[in-house]
């Protein structure tokens, strides 16, 4: 397939790269590290922006079988377990944005763009393909993969999250930025949820350096549960298993209600949060960054999913009908670069002033967005939940 766009990873992004390249009648092969196509982690959420992806991508009537539609955004505050403020998510927010807002298992989600890339007839799919860097010559790409021989291509996709090789070739810009938050996950039956907090929504409990965040998954069935604590580690972990006593140190400080969550949690798994500075540069010739390859960011926005197939969609876009595939990757850089910068910023500034201050921050914080109606949400978050990423003359909403 030296025809083909190579796409080094087969993650969300990668996958939702190669199923936007099938949607143009553009061939890829996918090169997968691991021995199996398969996404690790539970639930995420999924604005409006990663709703008009689907629609793009053509899963978007799989997706709204799929995913769970919650009523609200709900923040509370963590000491107090007062009603901070929140945000309706039903007519007048879809009518708002075009389009919902959603929760959905992070496993599901890659199986329909799995399936949609097997069904194109477009995209080949390679797994134990590690990559370990790559060369061109103006007119091909090769990829060199651990104990595998070279694979050429048109063009080259680096795809391979946080700790990209292709990244590192590219910009040798040393390791990501190790935050210091501690990440727990878990998943629990509705059943064993406390009675009181089955809501439907995503509730965000917000406290000093901790936060925790649940929300429903599977038609109901589980609750997702996220516990956040700056511990203020010094080495990247991700998912490893992590015993309860361990999760809980730390919560003294918040209400009972929000500790009582922690403690239905099980078979926790621990990560521990980085991101990049951001950077305006993600392509070298016929090579290209995506997703958290391009640009990794922390959770507090709730958009690293959403990043990954705007990237998708653009690229495609770009690169549908181009001569030039230089030239196109540069439009593609062009497009998302500020964007998806933007949402690291703001990544960052939500979790320091939004989800985790104490005192007077933390006063501020309720005073302000207490007084905020659900329209004035609507109207704050336009430039992000509207739009699908793209550029209005290239198809942009």
């Amino acid at each position: 397939m030296s025809d083909a766009i190579l796409i080094a990873g087969g993650g969300i992004g990668g996958l939702a790269a190669a199923a936007a390249l099938a949607g143009k009648g553009i061939r890829s092969l996918v090169l997968e590290q691991s021995n199996q196509l398969r996404e690790i982690g539970a639930g995420i959420q999924i604005g409006p922006n990663g709703f008009h992806c689907f629609d793009a991508l053509g899963i978007g009537p799989q997706m709204r079988e799929t995913a769970v539609f919650i009523d609200a955004l709900r923040l509370m505050d963590a000491q107090t377990a007062e009603e901070i403020t929140r945000i309706p998510l039903e007519a007048a927010f879809r009518a708002h944005f075009g389009n919902p807002y959603a929760v959905v298992h992070r496993a599901e989600l890659h199986q329909l763009l799995l399936d949609r890339c097997r069904d194109s007839g477009l995209v080949e799919i390679r797994t134990n393909h590690a990559v370990t860097g790559y060369a061109q010559d103006g007119a091909r790409v090769t990829i060199h993969c651990r104990d595998q021989p070279p694979v050429q291509g048109r063009a080259l996709i680096g795809a391979e999250g946080l700790r990209s090789p292709i990244r590192a070739q590219m910009l040798a810009d040393g390791d990501p930025v190790i935050s210091g938050h501690t990440t727990y996950r878990s998943v629990i039956p509705r059943e064993v949820m406390p009675e009181d907090l089955r809501m439907n929504a995503a509730t965000l409990w917000a406290g000093p350096k901790c936060h925790i965040v649940h929300y429903p998954l599977k038609g109901g069935t589980v609750f997702n549960l996220v516990v956040t604590y700056h511990r203020d580690v010094e080495e990247a972990v991700s998912g490893r298993p992590v015993t309860h006593e361990e999760v809980a140190v730390g919560f003294d400080h918040v209400h009972p209600k929000a500790r009582a969550v922690i403690e239905h949690g099980r078979d926790w798994k621990v990560w521990v949060l980085c991101d990049r500075e951001p950077v305006s540069r993600w392509t070298e010739g016929r090579v290209a960054l995506l997703g958290d390859a391009a640009h990794p960011m922390l959770q507090y926005f709730a958009q690293g999913a959403c990043m990954a197939m705007e990237d998708g969609v653009a690229l495609a876009v770009a690169l549908d009908g181009a001569g030039d595939i230089e030239a196109a990757l540069k439009r593609y850089e062009a497009m998302r670069a500020t964007r998806t910068a933007r949402v690291q910023m703001n990544s960052r500034l939500i979790g320091d002033y939004i989800y985790h201050p104490d005192d007077a921050k933390a006063a501020v914080r309720n005073d302000v967005m207490q007084a905020m109606s659900p329209q004035d949400w609507y109207d704050r978050l336009t430039w992000i939940y509207r739009s699908n990423g793209l550029p209005q003359d290239q198809g942009g909403i």
